[in-house]
């Protein structure tokens, strides 16, 4: 053991203090030796009903409790706020920063030595490794895994299904009881979305950044290897705890380069950007927008996955998991960077094999030569914004046309399928207000549905631009994270009907064709039409959090307090 127990803080104290803290955890039915110099390992569930992504988790905190016992540690689960995509009003995204808060405050205040993560749907991912950033022990993450592919009428389905079958009912070709046949076809295991969508893409980050056990990403949740991982991870942070292993020895520099070079590989989330973006901040790595267009440029996209491909997690799984598709990207990859088992990334993978070709293309030869991920600069987005060029149309990758815009989203659900609506293929959809402050909580709603007298001709992309984030299982030439967002009052703000834009991915160009002068005169006009809080969490976020640019965080989170307790309370 390299240091002294930070939980003997706690449980290696005598007199009164001692007495409290080891009795009241002993109306457990927990024997005294358990105190005795063993490492405190905390088990961090995000486990709810009401996140069914996550609703497997209290079987997986077992097996993870299994492996710390086996490993001479003493496991304590603990709960934090679960963040469940699928039903939370307005956004989960809203809550992300609250959950984080939950997760610094939990591992800071109790007597912990290292941490296992348990991660899922889509937020929970973020918000857990971003709070224990800021405190900084040796920490370990334990993703809930996929669904098994859906199976539906003789075909795989998932995830980015919902937005085909919505258009599909939306112009007479589904009707709603084959759509109340699919949700269970869909959704038929436990486990997160079986496409690379946000959670898939969040579990391939921790991988990649060296804080979960290889093979950690793909596992499907009904796989038993799930549970073996989950075991495995909990020896290993016993181990990690002797070494005095922190996140901050492994979350470098380099490692977010990893992380970002594989996230442009696998055509992940776009959501990716704003989730690293705010973890950069928390463990103080310097990392900016512009970082993710340069490293990623150079990355073609290996994975033959939904949204962008054809296969599903499951299949990645059986090609070999993320250890192949990193081996493949070994040339641009750091793989000298330490990862939680003691090994370095390239160590690893060296020795992993890819299975199917189909599913895991080579780098020589690549299943799509672009990259995932495009940062696009201009007088529209001056901070930047976002498209995935692999899930986009390439005839609409360099387009001019006239917007069509929508202020919020009520304002878009309540025209966009108005005959009489003026729009065309060739028309740009915008939609304002729908960023962190704005809605507040930047919602995934940036991959807008086609006009339906557009669908009735066959028309299934149009060039969206928002201030929003769209779903990791979305697809479509879609323009996201705009900033500063319409709420600020920056050129996003004052975009008009019929304003010309003019975007070009190649050159990295989103232009709105609109002199200075005017854009002058419309902001000095323009007033904020979005809600605004007076109380509670909503009205801490809106005063708060930061751009989309700089990862939606709030200002006051950034960097951390560490993992002393200065204040004793008996």
């Amino acid at each position: 053991m390299k240091n002294k127990l930070r939980s003997q803080n706690w449980f290696g104290k005598t007199g009164k203090d001692g007495f409290i803290y080891r009795a009241w955890m002993k109306n457990q039915g927990i024997p005294d030796d358990e105190f005795r110099g063993k490492p405190v390992i905390g088990i961090c569930n995000t486990w709810s009903e009401l996140t069914p992504c996550n609703a497997h988790f209290r079987e997986l905190a077992e097996s993870v409790k299994r492996g710390i016992s086996e490993a001479g540690g003493f496991p304590v689960e603990f709960p934090v706020m679960s963040l469940g995509e699928t039903l939370i009003k307005p956004t989960a995204m809203l809550y992300r920063n609250l959950a984080s808060m939950d997760v610094e405050e939990s591992i800071r205040a109790n007597p912990m030595d290292g941490v296992v993560l348990l991660c899922g749907c889509d937020k929970t991912t973020p918000s857990l490794v971003m709070g224990a950033c800021s405190v900084n022990i040796p920490t370990l993450v334990v993703s809930g895994g996929p669904m098994l592919t859906g199976k539906f009428q003789g075909k795989d389905i998932s995830t980015s299904d919902v937005w085909r079958f919505n258009d599909a009912v939306r112009a007479g070709e589904m009707s709603q009881e084959e759509l109340t046949v699919a949700e269970a076809c869909m959704c038929r295991s436990r486990g997160h979305c079986a496409v690379m969508g946000t959670a898939s893409t969040m579990a391939c980050m921790v991988e990649s950044l060296g804080l979960s056990l290889p093979h950690n990403a793909a596992i499907p949740a009904a796989d038993s290897r799930r549970k073996v991982l989950a075991q495995m991870s909990g020896r290993r942070i016993v181990e990690m705890v002797k070494e005095d292993l922190k996140l901050s020895d492994i979350l470098t520099r380099k490692a977010f380069e990893n992380a970002i070079m594989v996230n442009a590989g696998i055509g992940g989330s776009t959501n990716f950007i704003i989730h690293l973006l705010a973890l950069a901040g928390r463990i103080g790595v310097d990392l900016s927008l512009d970082d993710f267009d340069h490293l990623s440029a150079n990355i073609p996209l290996v994975a033959n996955l939904q949204p962008s491909g054809k296969y599903f997690m499951e299949d990645l799984y059986y090609a070999g998991g993320l250890p192949p598709v990193m081996k493949e990207l070994d040339r641009f990859l750091h793989g000298e960077c330490i990862t939680v088992n003691g090994k370095t990334l390239n160590e690893n993978y060296a020795a992993e094999e890819c299975y199917n070709r189909e599913v895991i293309a080579s780098v020589d030869n690549p299943f799509n030569p672009l990259s995932g991920v495009a940062i696009l600069k201009g007088n529209l987005c001056e901070n930047g914004c976002v498209i995935k060029p692999s899930a986009a149309s390439p005839h609409l990758m360099k387009h001019t046309g006239k917007a069509i815009v929508f202020n919020d989203i009520e304002d878009f659900k309540s025209r966009i399928d108005d005959p009489l609506l003026d729009v065309d293929e060739n028309s740009v959809l915008v939609l304002k207000n729908v960023g962190p402050k704005g809605y507040p909580g930047m919602p995934e709603v940036g991959n807008m549905s086609i006009p339906k007298k557009l669908l009735a001709k066959g028309i299934t992309d149009m060039v969206r631009i928002s201030d929003g984030r769209m779903s990791g299982t979305g697809f479509g030439t879609v323009i996201l994270h705009a900033s500063p967002e319409a709420a600020l009052g920056g050129n996003f703000a004052v975009i008009q009907d019929g304003d010309i834009i003019q975007l070009d991915v190649a050159n990295r160009s989103l232009l709105l064709e609109v002199s200075e002068e005017e854009l002058t005169q419309r902001k000095a006009a323009w007033k904020p039409t979005h809600k605004t809080y007076h109380r509670g969490y909503v009205k801490l976020y809106q005063a708060h959090v930061q751009q989309a640019h700089l990862g939606a965080d709030m200002d006051f989170l950034q960097g951390g307090s560490g993992s002393e307790v200065t204040r004793d309370s008996h």
